[in-house]
Parts: C-alpha cells; structure tokens; sequence
C-alpha cells in the first residue's frame, strides 16, 4: 500500500512538472530571426563578403555601405521593409550577389527598403549588382563588368532571391569610360528571381540593365537617370508588365536602348523580351532629345501598350537584322500612342543607308501604357519619389 501511495505522488509530481513546462514554453517571446551565417554585420562599417548562411538586417538600423558587400554561392542576405542602406565610398561600396548567391528584400509599399547614396549626387555610390547562371549569347560564361564576378550558364530557372518594393537611389560611380555601374544591373539572371516594385532613380548611367538572362519583372519605374532608362544586350528573354519611365528636364539618354550581341548581331539566344503597358516620357522634342527607344544590332522583342511622350524620335531602328525581323513577329510594337513625338520611326541599315522601318508599329490613341496614360501609374503611390 505505501508503494502504490509513492507511486502515485511520483506520478502526479512528474505530471505537474511536464504541464509546468509545457505553460512556460508557452509564453516564452518569440525568439529573434536566427543569425546562420558566421558574418559580423558592424553598420557603421556594411562590407566584406557573406560566405555561408543567413544574415538578416535589423530595419531600425541605418547601415553605413563603406565597401563592396558580396553575397556568395551559398549565402542569403536578407533586407526587411523599411531597411536604409547608405553608400558611401563611389566604386568600392556596392553590393553584389555572386551566382548561387541570394538577396531577399522584403519591402512593402508605404515601407520600402531604400539603397541611397550619402552625397545625394548621382554615381555617389556603386549600385546592385545580381549574377545568375541563366543563358546569355556572349559565351558560355563571362564576367561581369563591374564586380568582376562570372555570369551565364545553362539554368533558365536559376534564382538569386526575391526583391519586392525597392528603391535604389544616387547610384551609377563610374569606374572608367567604358565601366560604370547602373542602379540594377542583372548578369545571366534566371526567371525563378522575382523582381517586382523597384525603383531607380537619380542614377548616373542606366536604371536598370539586363545583361542575358531570363528574368522577368512587373512594376518598374527608371526616373531621371543620366544614361538610358531601361537597357538590354547579350540575349536577354524576360516577360514584364508595367514599366515606367521619366527623364529628368535637363538630362538623359533614351527611354530604352536595345541590343542582341555588337559582336555578332545574330549570336544566340537572341534578345526577345515581351513588355506589355509601357511608358516612356522623355525631357521635350526639340534640338538633339533621344530615342525613346533605340532597337539594333539584332535585338527582337514584343511590346504592347505603350504611351511615348516628348521625344525627338519614337523608334530608331539600326542594323541589318534588327529591320530584317519587322514584318516576321519577330520585332513588334502594337498599341502605341504618341505624344509630342516629332518623328515616329526611322531606321538605318548596316551600311548607313536610310530604311522606312514604320511597319514595326501599330497606333492606338486609346493606349493607356503603365496605366495611367502619359501621368505617374496609381501603382507607384506611396513608395516611389521624383514622380
């Protein structure tokens, strides 16, 4: 009878313990975003290069990019909304994601993350630099111009991370004549990246460039940069939706600037992006104002709703086998509306002769292009500037 009577007091003891802890567990906090990755982040001093792991910023900080931050095959940084990352340093501070490496910024629209430059000046800072496994028609593989990292391959799917509700600013710092840095510059990017909401403003060269690849992206807005807005080369094949794009009154190239390979004009893959609502407004249509897009050297693409305003020349087409796709499906631009566009369409051919290339084009005075016509689209409220 004793034994039975310990029995049972040891068994409600144990019980009472295990319930004990089962309530504590309970209403511990949550414990902090595990740090995976052996990388000390100081952000007063944001650089070096993530090797392994996960490192995941802190938004109420304001990170200090003194140097090039490089995120590594293996590695993930990941950047939560409302995150501030400030370059500081022109050429050496920029950040970049080596193949097999991910970046996952995690923006929302009344709280995007923010790349700045801490002089407010364009090419104050580098810029964002992606490189993917993805195809593109300059090799097998190369190196990317700036970073000095390799791109391309044979994985149309590669994923370097998601970007959603970004903002990059002031970036561009030139590293010579022919080097400088763009706000986002994607080498070989595959289409399992996902790259949606993002911002490039104020830059020195181009908003955004596609070196190959097989990205695709939607809700882009490329504003007062001092080179061309949107730009491609080297086989680039993504699907977009709603891109935006607006010239400062002062300065900029063109809307758009399109390439195959200059090398070989028919190198393959051969560059054939698909945009549908498409905005370009560029700074008037007077004296020596650009292209709102310049399509050569082989390039295709498939561009449907579309609204250019305040341009010399709508689509200035050069190269043998650019203007030889018109007419094939090839090259294709439907549903355009023109507004103060002095000249609609010219082209010339490999030896410099003048080509009636108007047939790339349909009209439509009804084309809304982003959205909203030749006005910002209700899409960029709230986490865009300069508009």
């Amino acid at each position: 009878m004793k034994k039975t009577v310990k029995s049972l007091f040891g068994i409600l003891l144990m019980s009472s313990l295990v319930l004990g802890a089962v309530s504590c567990d309970d209403n511990e906090d949550p414990k902090p975003t595990e740090q995976t990755s052996d990388f000390k982040v100081d952000v007063n001093k944001f650089e070096g290069t993530i090797t392994k792991g996960t490192v995941t910023l802190d938004a109420s900080q304001e990170y200090q990019l003194t140097g090039k931050l490089v995120i590594a095959n293996g590695a993930k940084l990941v950047v939560p909304a409302g995150t501030v990352i400030v370059g500081t340093g022109g050429t050496s501070s920029y950040i970049a994601v080596a193949q097999g490496g991910k970046i996952e910024i995690n923006g929302t629209s009344s709280n995007p993350v923010v790349l700045t430059g801490k002089d407010k000046t364009p090419g104050s800072w580098g810029g964002l630099v992606i490189c993917g496994k993805a195809p593109i028609n300059k090799g097998a593989s190369a190196t990317s111009e700036v970073a000095d990292l390799t791109y391309g391959g044979s994985d149309a799917a590669d994923n370097s991370g998601s970007i959603k509700y970004l903002r990059v600013e002031y970036a561009g710092a030139l590293f010579s004549a022919d080097k400088e840095f763009n706000g986002l510059s994607l080498f070989g990017v595959g289409n399992g990246t996902t790259i949606e909401y993002v911002q490039l403003h104020n830059g020195s060269d181009d908003g955004i460039e596609f070196f190959g690849g097989t990205v695709n992206t939607k809700y882009i807005v490329s504003s007062n940069n001092e080179d061309d807005q949107f730009d491609w080369t080297e086989g680039w094949s993504g699907n977009n939706e709603n891109w935006y794009a607006k010239e400062r009154n002062d300065i900029g190239n063109r809307g758009i600037e399109a390439d195959n390979n200059s090398n070989d004009n028919l190198a393959t893959p051969i560059s054939n992006p698909t945009i549908k609502n498409l905005t370009l407004i560029g700074r008037g249509a007077t004296g020596e104002e650009p292209d709102a897009m310049k399509l050569r050297v082989g390039t295709y693409a498939n561009i449907d709703n579309v609204v250019l305003s305040n341009w010399g020349t709508g689509f200035n087409i050069e190269h043998d086998a650019t203007i030889a796709a018109i007419g094939t499906g090839k090259l294709k631009i439907t549903n355009v509306k023109f507004d103060n566009v002095t000249t609609k369409s010219k082209g010339k051919d490999n030896a410099g002769a003048s080509v009636d290339v108007s047939a790339v084009f349909t009209e439509n005075a009804d084309a809304t292009g982003a959205g909203n016509g030749t006005a910002a689209p209700t899409w960029t409220q709230g986490w865009t500037v300069g508009l």
